[in-house]
């Protein structure tokens, strides 16, 4: 089985920029901050003894919840899985248009 080495030869290959690719981390992060807000705002209950009951409550949580989901974004692990699985892809791509490629 032939086996790819992507870290070696990413930065060789014409579409994957380091620019490219902290944009698609970037991308990815966010990505990962939406699916934590959206289990954030699943699982935490609206009764909370801190906050007041005003019309405001609602919001005010579901600002916490998409800053936490900032903040604990790329710790999951969804983010990394996702940029390696868009970057295989890209290279699978490169590859296949640049034959010539060493793969090691």
């Amino acid at each position: 089985m032939v086996s790819l080495n992507i870290n070696e030869y990413q930065t060789q290959l014409p579409g994957l920029k380091a620019k490219t690719n902290e944009k698609l981390k970037e991308q990815t992060d966010a990505f990962e901050a939406i699916i934590i807000k959206i289990l954030l705002d699943k699982t935490i209950s609206a009764e909370d003894p801190l906050l007041p009951k005003d019309p405001g409550r609602e919001i005010y949580r579901s600002m916490q919840n998409e800053q936490i989901s900032k903040e604990l974004s790329g710790a999951f692990g969804y983010s990394e899985l996702l940029y390696r699985f868009l970057t295989e892809k890209s290279l699978d791509k490169d590859i296949n248009k640049h034959p010539n490629l060493p793969i090691v």
